[in-house]
């Protein structure tokens, strides 16, 4: 059984899971609203990861004998400048993301809820992974700058990603 104020932090980080995957879709759109189809895929695919961070962790509070509430999801950003703009503001969700999983992770060690610490470690090292993707986007983003050629060519990797719940 999981503390009153535990549980709701993870309902309240399962939900904002699924906000961020209906953001990525919003910034999916936008990027397909400019013909650009690789990035769209990246953001397609990011949020079928959102939606699996969701799914587990509401697994996870069923596991534990607890029930999973849902919220309603706010609407996300939606009108962009470019496509750097995504990445920055995708980087910037996953840093609140992780400052989320911190702060659940304080709650559980306070509680001294070793399962908890445990099934979080799992997100903590998943959000290192997030953080360092993002930031090399931008990187690259700003190194290629307005070279028309060098951006449809990095576009066209980001085509290929896929997410794979069975590899994450």
């Amino acid at each position: 059984m999981l503390n009153k104020e535990l549980l709701d932090a993870l309902n309240e980080q399962m939900n904002h899971e699924y906000f961020a995957a209906h953001a990525y879709m919003a910034m999916a759109a936008f990027c397909d609203s400019k013909s650009y189809e690789g990035f769209a895929n990246f953001y397609i695919q990011q949020a079928k990861e959102e939606r699996f961070h969701g799914k587990k962790i509401y697994d996870y509070i069923n596991d534990r004998g607890e029930q999973a509430i849902f919220n309603s999801i706010p609407a996300p950003k939606s009108e962009f400048t470019s496509i750097l703009e995504t990445f920055e503001d995708g980087l910037a969700q996953e840093q609140d993301v992780t400052r989320r999983f911190y702060n659940l992770s304080d709650l559980a060690n306070k509680d001294k809820d070793y399962a908890t610490i445990s099934f979080l470690n799992w997100f903590l090292d998943e959000q290192v992974e997030e953080e360092s993707m993002f930031d090399t986007h931008i990187d690259y983003l700003k190194r290629i700058g307005d070279d028309s050629n060098t951006l449809y060519l990095y576009e066209k990797e980001l085509a290929s990603r896929s997410f794979n719940e069975d590899e994450a």
